[in-house]
């Protein structure tokens, strides 16, 4: 038959399709299923052998390796910048090396940020703890020295007269007490001269009683008294009964000339200043203290006292007075501070600075690196563990210094903010700062109140 008439035919049989033609040209049996779970045998030991050699390798692998399979790489804690895809020593210190994972961490707060352990180690970080200590600090303030009012001797003359003898007529002449200074011819002291002297005559002759002679005597010794007589003048009136016109001012205190106006022959008045001399073995310092620092003063307190005009030698004085009133325009109040002045080196007019010591009992204390000023505010960053940091606002006191440090470092004393325990950064703080606004963690805690510290 030909091929066109076997192409044509139609034939419904397993050997042709539904359109006749041909799909086998000779008898092919179909092919058994195998029953269920014998295809195993049928792909022969060797895999299967593969299989276990696998599972047996796996839990032969060390614990360690299982717990980092997000292993990143291997490096040194202490040095970094050491990278390594397998474990082993660190090739600059020989310590072993550590893994660093990629693995789930936990997410910080928004108002925190990560800085990784490793970044900190490269850029410095440290960290100090929030901890107690005796907070002994110093106030300092600024004066000058002024003489001692109580001290200043001024000559001033109670009658009308002149000028006869100037025993002492230069600035800074130095004096003695009891020393003459100046001597005045005055016709006003006679009248007074002549009712003593009669009064006494009166007495001795017995004309008179007694006490009533007595208490006219007094009297006339006190008119004379404050006619600026000195005793010495009123026994030598009594013993020679001879009035005088003449008055000696006597120096009633050791010092130094300060004032000497008159010349001899120049009439004086009542009232006109003569001399004036101060007395210098001890000053008053007037010191300017802000009015939060009043509070720690206290009436007799040491004070140290450096003054650059003498910048070898350190000074040392009490608190006397302490000023009631505050300067609306300065914010301070005046404190006095006596000074002994022995040797004379302290002259009135210098300028001084004073420290007085408080010692304030135990608080909260942070180094005062660990602060970091951001305008009306300041701002530590706590360690929340595993490269977490949280920015946080705290309220601080004064700096103070341990003295028991030979370092003498000065912290803060911690108000609000922090509490006792916890780690806080000390160092490459504007670094951290600057990270921390990259990553926006002052965003959501800008408005937060600081804890209350404990």
């Amino acid at each position: 038959m030909p091929e066109s008439a076997f192409l044509d035919r139609k034939v419904d049989s397993p050997h042709c399709d539904k359109a006749g033609i041909p799909v086998r040209r000779h008898f092919d049996p179909p092919r058994r299923r195998p029953p269920e779970g014998r295809h195993l045998q049928r792909m022969g030991g060797p895999i299967f052998s593969v299989l276990i050699v696998l599972l047996v390798a796996a839990c032969s692998k060390p614990a360690n390796q299982i717990a980092i399979a997000n292993l990143d790489y291997w490096t040194c804690t202490m040095h970094p910048s050491v990278h390594s895809e397998i474990p082993g020593k660190c090739p600059i210190c020989g310590m072993d090396l550590v893994p660093v994972t990629h693995g789930r961490e936990k997410q910080p707060r928004p108002s925190e940020f990560v800085v990784p352990v490793e970044r900190q180690q490269q850029i410095g970080v440290t960290y100090a703890e929030v901890r107690r200590r005796r907070m002994i600090f110093d106030i300092q303030a600024v004066g000058s020295l002024e003489v001692n009012q109580a001290q200043i001797l001024e000559c001033v003359t109670r009658v009308d007269g002149y000028i006869e003898e100037l025993q002492v007529n230069s600035l800074g002449d130095r004096v003695a007490v009891g020393q003459p200074l100046i001597t005045i011819y005055s016709p006003d002291l006679r009248a007074p001269e002549q009712e003593l002297v009669n009064l006494l005559k009166a007495q001795a002759s017995g004309s008179v009683s007694p006490a009533s002679m007595d208490q006219l005597i007094s009297s006339a010794r006190r008119r004379l008294q404050l006619l600026n007589l000195g005793q010495a003048e009123i026994s030598e009136l009594e013993r020679t009964g001879q009035p005088t016109d003449r008055i000696t001012y006597r120096s009633a205190v050791d010092g130094v000339v300060s004032e000497a106006p008159m010349k001899v022959g120049m009439s004086v008045k009542r009232g006109d200043k003569l001399m004036t001399v101060l007395n210098l073995s001890d000053l008053w310092l007037w010191a300017n203290f802000y009015e939060s620092e009043v509070a720690f003063l206290r009436e007799g307190q040491l004070v140290k006292i450096a003054l650059p005009a003498l910048p070898n030698r350190s000074f040392e004085g009490n608190i006397v007075v302490i000023g009631p009133t505050i300067d609306p325009l300065k914010r301070t109040a005046l404190v006095r501070i006596d000074i002994p002045n022995p040797e004379g080196q302290l002259r009135p007019g210098m300028y001084a600075t004073v420290a007085v010591q408080i010692d304030a009992g135990e608080g909260l204390t942070v180094p005062y690196e660990a602060v970091l000023p951001t305008g009306s505010r300041m701002l530590a960053f706590v360690d929340k563990g595993a490269g977490t940091l949280e920015p946080r606002f705290v309220q601080v006191g004064r700096q103070f210094v341990t003295l028991s440090d030979p370092k003498q470092e000065h912290y803060y004393q911690v108000t609000g903010g922090l509490r006792e325990g916890e780690r806080i950064v000390s160092s490459a703080n504007f670094l951290i700062d600057a990270e921390a606004q990259v990553q926006g963690a002052v965003r959501d805690f800008g408005m937060e109140k600081p804890e209350p510290g404990r």
